[in-house]
């Protein structure tokens, strides 16, 4: 156990540590707890390794010691062959982060609820449980180790997970017939023919998915259309005229014998709820962000997700989240996690707040659904969802976010592959704007990798050359027996050398 050198907080909140576990209990509201420990084990000249509140923006690195820099759940100090482990379980009740100074680490415990103090009205709360470790020689193995030992409860995913997202080619300009075609390629390079796999073949081993995303919802609106104001919430009871019906097109793509999947934004609607229900209102063009506390949005949110269930969605996929309830993306949160509302609830912290969110998305799908977090704060997703988008947006149009998002990602988050969740590093955008000959390392990179591979394959991009290597692709994902591993990830933040099943291979970004 780490040695604490000071305790601050409320004078008359009660601070108990016992197995690690940091309980806490106050009849007065309050903002949250710090705790400054000895720093008996790495040196000034340490490199640190932190991780981020949800997705992360091409930022993760190793780094010097930076005494002003907020370190998310958990953090990694590389001192020569030795590597000191910090970070805290997996679905806390307060919103943690770290800073790894010279002489002490401090532990950050935020229980507010939104903006404001909880007022906890003397309960006792289990904030978190903190957990160390110090490991010798390889770091990458040893990050594995560690995000092993944060999470106890991973969802136990039947992998690979694969297949395409329509994302990164339509980008919300979407429909019945572009979906089904392109569950068609998919099940060509699947090896898929009349329904059925082909013995051998990547579906033999696991069925692909097809993801629609965002654009079949009845209020959908695009600024790539010409729509003064975008619009990608519900309500998501109705589909657009693009579709005659969610369930129709689910069929058609089951009837491929590819599994279907969709894409909802669940705290963002069109719908007229009471005040204490929503945390923002605005125009009718942007609809209304809506406060996971209250019972009625979980009700909605719980009937909303039976009903895409019951359209015959194998995947679901929910975004923004995180957005909706503090206006900030992660890469903006550079002081800590900060809820940008009042919550109708205000006896939980926001980490409560969240977790049950989560909770209710979980446990309103049967078990063969698979549920994918974007946008969603990744401690709190770890044991709740099945994937987690590890990473802000790769591309069809950029090779160069490509690059700095996607490898960065897949690189830094991979050891909280299959440890918290199957960790998913964005999708491979097909386009005729991308440069094959680099776009293809970008799949080659993923594939080796094990984690989840998803491709948008553009109408007028599906040549000869791409089909063969993303029928390559799917058998390589289908046969890898474990993850690749970045061996230059200490010095190069986007890493060449990657180590495989299959090979070392050098990508020249």
């Amino acid at each position: 156990m780490l040695n604490i050198k000071n305790i601050y907080s409320n004078p008359e909140a009660k601070v108990e540590i016992k197995d690690n576990k940091v309980y806490i209990k106050s009849e007065e509201p309050l903002y949250g707890v710090k705790i400054s420990f000895e720093n008996t084990y790495y040196s000034e000249s340490a490199l640190i390794l932190g991780d981020a509140w949800e997705r992360a923006y091409a930022d993760l690195a190793f780094r010097s010691i930076d005494p002003e820099k907020v370190l998310p759940w958990y953090f990694t100090a590389k001192d020569g062959d030795k590597i000191y482990s910090f970070g805290v379980k997996t679905e806390p009740n307060a919103m943690c982060s770290w800073k790894a100074l010279k002489d002490e680490i401090v532990l950050d415990i935020d229980l507010r609820c939104g903006k404001n103090p909880v007022e906890l009205n003397g309960r006792e709360i289990e904030a978190c449980e903190i957990v160390t470790a110090e490991f010798e020689g390889n770091v990458f193995d040893a990050l594995c180790a560690f995000t092993k030992l944060m999470c106890d409860n991973p969802r136990k995913v039947k992998g690979p997970i694969y297949g395409g997202n329509d994302w990164y080619c339509n980008y919300s300009l979407n429909n019945h017939e572009k979906i089904v075609t392109m569950a068609e390629r998919i099940a060509e390079c699947a090896g898929i023919v009349d329904g059925k796999p082909l013995e051998g073949s990547p579906a033999s081993k696991m069925t692909p998915y097809m993801v629609i995303d965002d654009g079949w919802q009845i209020d959908h609106k695009s600024p790539r259309k010409g729509d003064e104001y975008g619009y990608n919430g519900g309500p998501w009871d109705v589909c657009n005229k693009n579709f005659s019906s969610m369930a129709e097109t689910a069929a058609a793509i089951a009837k491929l014998g590819v599994k279907p999947g969709i894409w909802f934004r669940p705290l963002l609607t069109h719908l007229e709820l009471p005040e204490e229900c929503v945390l923002k209102y605005s125009n009718g063009e942007n609809g209304y962000m809506i406060d996971p506390s209250h019972p009625e949005v979980l009700k909605l949110v719980e009937t909303d997700v039976k009903r895409i269930c019951s359209w015959g969605y194998k995947l679901i996929k929910h975004d923004f989240s995180t957005f909706d309830i503090t206006l900030k993306w992660g890469f903006q949160m550079k002081d800590g996690f900060e809820a940008t509302f009042d919550f109708y609830d205000k006896t939980k912290t926001t980490a409560e707040i969240i977790k049950n969110f989560y909770k209710t998305i979980r446990a309103a799908a049967p078990e063969d659904v698979l549920i994918m977090g974007c946008n969603t704060v990744s401690h709190l997703s770890a044991g709740n969802f099945d994937i987690q988008r590890t990473g802000d947006d790769t591309s069809g149009f950029e090779w160069d976010r490509v690059k700095r998002y996607g490898v960065n990602t897949l690189a830094f988050r991979l050891p909280q592959h299959e440890s918290f969740y199957q960790a998913d590093a964005d999708c491979v955008g097909i386009t005729t704007k991308m440069d094959w000959n680099k776009n293809r390392m970008w799949l080659d990179v993923l594939a080796k990798s094990a984690t989840p591979l998803f491709v948008s394959i553009g109408h007028d991009a599906y040549t000869e050359e791409v089909k063969k290597d993303i029928t390559q692709a799917f058998k390589d994902i289908t046969s890898a027996e474990r993850t690749s591993r970045p061996v230059d990830f200490v010095e190069n933040p986007i890493p060449e050398i990657w180590e495989s099943d299959f090979d070392t291979d050098e990508y020249k970004w």
